[in-house]
């Protein structure tokens, strides 16, 4: 069974990127924890100042959100019946990062799911910072929305890599998911640097062909780009589904917020983004 964290802020970019989810792993058993958190400035000012007369404040605020985190459930169910998904709301009084954090942590999460923007996000921005600050933070597989995306079966997933990661079943493991659900081909993209594999990326080409024995999937020796023009151009050729990475310190991940913003928006509009982490 997959357990998957839903956090929401309520606003339309989050419910969608719940809808993708749900739609997403259809045919898997999951368990969904619809997770809001709230921290009202009036009680954080209260509490710091031990006023007992607002100790009651919060929970009124956990009232509030769980009845609206029941609220969504219910049109959940009712917008996507499964009997293998059990909903579960889980407010608390924390910030996202952390209150992630701890639940992945409580219920040993397999993959968060969430939109790149929350309610206040503006479309010239790639990621919102609380986007920003889970990928960064917490060590699980991410799995980020665009806006307004809708769900489309998987066909292809496009899985760019400089071949400087040890590849192992527990970073790709929810990668291997998805293409196996959903019979994907992962296109392997390599670009080219002008030199040589090293030694060691030689070792990881070759486990990682073997490891996708059984899978489909193909090899693409891309020319010598810039790694964010050329994963547009790979998409806009091949149109891919699903972008997917292993985050190390190489990688075009640890560069999205340093280049030049114009570059990120074309592919940022279109496709899901899978973030998975270099240690499992």
């Amino acid at each position: 069974m997959l357990r998957i964290l839903l956090p929401t802020d309520f606003s339309d970019n989050a419910y969608n990127a719940i809808a993708y989810a749900l739609q997403l792993y259809a045919k898997s058993t999951c368990t969904f924890y619809l997770l809001h958190t709230y921290t009202p400035a009036v009680y954080r000012a209260e509490y710091i100042l031990q006023s007992p007369g607002q100790f009651g404040l919060g929970d009124v605020y956990q009232t509030l959100a769980m009845n609206r985190l029941d609220k969504l459930r219910k049109k959940l169910v009712e917008a996507f019946p499964n009997p293998r998904h059990n909903l579960v709301p889980h407010a608390a009084f924390n910030t996202l990062v952390d209150e992630v954090q701890e639940v992945v942590n409580n219920e040993n999460i397999d993959i968060v799911v969430m939109g790149t923007q929350g309610a206040t996000g503006a479309k010239e921005i790639f990621l919102g910072t609380n986007t920003v600050h889970v990928m960064k933070k917490v060590g699980v597989p991410l799995l980020v929305i665009p806006p307004n995306k809708a769900f489309e079966n998987i066909e292809r997933i496009h899985f760019p890599t400089d071949y400087e990661v040890d590849y192992n079943e527990g970073n790709l493991k929810m990668l291997f998911h998805v293409a196996k659900e959903h019979s994907s081909s992962i296109e392997v993209m390599h670009v080219s640097t002008g030199y040589e594999l090293t030694d060691d990326q030689k070792k990881n080409k070759v486990k990682l062909q073997k490891m996708l024995k059984g899978l489909p999937h193909r090899f693409h020796d891309w020319p010598s780009e810039e790694i964010i023009t050329a994963i547009n151009r790979f998409h806009q050729e091949h149109g891919t589904q699903l972008l997917a990475m292993v985050r190390n310190k190489h990688t075009f991940i640890e560069r999205l917020f340093v280049e030049p913003i114009i570059k990120k928006i074309s592919f940022h509009a279109t496709i899901p983004f899978l973030v998975m982490p270099q240690e499992p």
